[in-house]
Order: C-alpha cells, then structure tokens, then sequence
C-alpha cells in the first residue's frame, strides 16, 4: 500500500487528521469565517476535506475549492460533500498543493499539517498568501517540539515567531490537549489494527499492522510527552 492509503485507514475513526475534537474544528471554522462566510475557503492539501465539507453544511453562501495529490480522497470528498447536499459549492483539484494557482482570491485558507509539503512555515504562508484577497485569513495547523528531543522544528514559541517574521499574525489559536493528542494517537494505530486484524494473512494486513505498532512505539516512546499542536488563524501583520 502506498503511504496515503496507510493514512486514510489511520484515520478512518478520527476524520480530521490533526489532533482536535469536533468542538475545537467547530469554534476554529467560525472564527476563521468570522465575517466571511459568504465568501471562498481553501484547503491546500484537503485529503477527504472534512474541514472544508463541514464549512460548508454550516455555511450556505460559503464556496470551498480542495487541492490534493490524492485522487482517491478527492472522490471521498465528492462523495460526502454529495450527501450532505454541498457538492455544487465545492471545488476539487487533484494537484500538488504548490502549483495551485487561482485568478479570483479566496477569502480564508487551510493548511493543517502541511506545511512540510511547501518546506516549512515561511515557504507555506509566502505560498498562501498571494492566493487571498488583502484582508483573508489562514488557519494554520502545526506540531510543535514541548521538550528535547523531538522530530518538530521549533517549540510553541519558535513557531509563533516563525509565522511572526513570515508577516502574519495569530487573532486566535487553540493548542490541543492531552486528551485531543491522545484520542488521535489512539484512534490512527487502533484504525490501522482493526482494518488488518479483518483481513486474511498477507502484505497490506502486515504493512499494516507494522504501521500501527511503529506509529504506536513512537507515540509511547517518547512522542507523546515532547511533542504539541498548535491550531492557529493568521492574518497579515500591519
């Protein structure tokens, strides 16, 4: 199986792939849309696009566009978006979040776990922000380092001044709890288990099943109490 198919069953029973409960994603989309919600949202590497079809159904004026590499997403995405009705108001590109491209300006953008695909936070917002009207707004998601060692870049304080001297600035953030990184710890290896435990022996139930323990060792060996996310909505600075 290839890397992205890993991730879809990962996060089969956590369908936002970002440690964040419903209520998080809820109150993080209204202040995002605060004001803009009769205008275009984006999502740069959407996967499934739960956050844009969620946007949607609680907006009706809102227009959406998901750019993805992932084609099989991008039809999940079709298909839930046809089921809750918002299917005419969405947009799918099937391309590589960087050589997106719009000639009318979105209002608000999300890139929630992301950045990596630009090569960081500065190159993802000098990315974003030719893509949004003067005065839109981007909900950036980020893992961040809480202690040594730890695979994140900066802590929480070197990633807010990462995105300080990119030239925005966070108006509001939500830094997930314990529970929240928990629950999608748990939830992305106990996917993964289940989906190879009800298949017969071979490669995929084996990948797997490898998958889900290293996924799992990494998180309890050491993951778990050096590492953070942070949910931030930016805007230009002055």
């Amino acid at each position: 199986m290839e890397r992205h198919e890993i991730s879809r069953i990962a996060h089969h029973d956590h369908p936002i792939a970002a440690p964040l409960s419903d209520r998080a994603v809820h109150d993080l989309l209204a202040r995002l849309l605060r004001g803009r919600t009769g205008g275009r949202l984006l999502d740069l590497g959407c996967g499934e696009s739960p956050w844009l079809v969620r946007a949607l159904a609680a907006n009706p004026a809102l227009r959406a566009v998901g750019v993805d590499t992932d084609a099989d997403a991008l039809r999940t995405t079709l298909r839930t978006a046809q089921q809750l009705g918002v299917d005419r108001r969405i947009g799918l590109h099937h391309r590589d979040a960087r050589e997106f491209t719009t000639a009318e300006p979105f209002d608000a953008a999300l890139c929630i776990g992301a950045t990596r695909t630009f090569g960081g936070i500065a190159p993802a917002l000098a990315a974003i922000g030719p893509l949004l009207a003067p005065d839109g707004a981007v909900l950036l998601g980020e893992p961040y380092r809480e202690r040594e060692p730890a695979p994140a870049a900066h802590d929480l304080a070197g990633t807010v001044a990462a995105i300080r001297d990119a030239g925005w600035l966070p108006v509001a953030g939500h830094t997930s709890t314990r529970t929240e990184l928990d629950a999608y710890a748990w939830a992305r290896t106990g996917s993964l288990t289940d989906w190879a435990l009800d298949r017969p022996p071979g490669p995929d139930r084996d990948q797997a099943l490898r998958a889900a323990a290293e996924d799992r060792e990494q998180w309890l060996g050491g993951h778990r109490e050096t590492l953070g996310f942070v949910t931030l909505v930016l805007r230009r600075g002055a």
